[in-house]
């Protein structure tokens, strides 16, 4: 109890500091969705961004060199999934690993009940449950905050698994504060989820990307992606799905998107 209200006296200390004109000039440089922002909500950012910086420890792999640019481009996109609402600031993260580019990781799949395939595959980005740490392509992540509307975004994706885990499993499911809320979301995902599975079978084309047909939490990933980046195209063609993220993040990005 007096561990958390320190921490919530420190965080409050830490958002009321002033925000360096420098960083701001950042943050509009290389954040495209900053500026079509409310007002209030560029405030709220801001102030997220202040913990988030304070908190997170970022280390840098392959010859990286740690700037503010990059913990500012970084932690600006992470902290739009933390909007409107009371947050723990990704309580289960502890380190940002950030490579120049897309890095070689070795993986483990299980392909059926007793058989498990390794190899090395390319990434740009991964995150895991017992980890505490967030592993981003540079390069993929300005790319990323640099186009607002093409769909894809490492760091949206990325710390959507991080909201997945803090109901302490990876299931496809952030914490929801009732059982309704839980009942009308694995309903609405898992019709979702199986719809897109077939079209990935059937070989249809789809506003989501079918690597969310690989499983329900890789599904919640690419499905925040959509929502933040295409969230007109979302709203039309997955309105139950556009509805069910949008009272969990208390956000409608239609009205700042920058989707044509």
């Amino acid at each position: 109890m007096i561990f958390s209200l320190l921490k919530e006296r420190r965080r409050r200390h830490l958002q009321a500091r002033s925000f360096p004109t420098q960083w701001l000039e950042i943050i509009r440089r290389n954040v495209s969705f900053f500026s079509p922002l409310p007002a209030a909500d560029q405030a709220e950012l801001i102030r997220h961004i202040q913990v988030f910086i304070a908190e997170k420890r970022f280390e840098g792999c392959d010859g990286v060199e740690i700037t503010d640019e990059i913990r500012l481009t970084i932690a600006a996109q992470a902290c739009l999934l933390l909007l409107h609402r009371e947050t723990g600031y990704f309580p289960r993260l502890l380190t940002i690993l950030v490579y120049p580019s897309m890095y070689v990781a070795e993986e483990q799949r299980q392909l059926h009940e007793h058989i498990w395939q390794e190899g090395k595959m390319i990434r740009m980005g991964e995150t895991g449950r017992q980890l505490g740490t967030v592993v981003l392509a540079w390069d993929e992540v300005k790319s990323g905050a640099a186009d607002a509307a093409d769909g894809k975004n490492v760091v949206f994706h990325e710390f959507a698994h991080q909201l997945d885990f803090e109901n302490f499993a990876a299931d496809g499911a952030p914490a929801l504060a009732t059982r309704e809320q839980q009942r009308s979301w694995h309903e609405v995902m898992k019709a979702e989820f199986a719809s897109l599975r077939a079209a990935d079978e059937s070989g249809i084309p789809t506003l989501l990307d079918t690597y969310g047909a690989t499983d329900p939490v890789e599904f919640f990933a690419v499905s925040v992606e959509a929502f933040f980046e295409r969230p007109r195209a979302l709203r039309a063609r997955h309105p139950k799905l556009y509805a069910e993220l949008q009272k969990y993040f208390q956000q409608d990005p239609v009205q700042y998107s920058a989707e044509r």
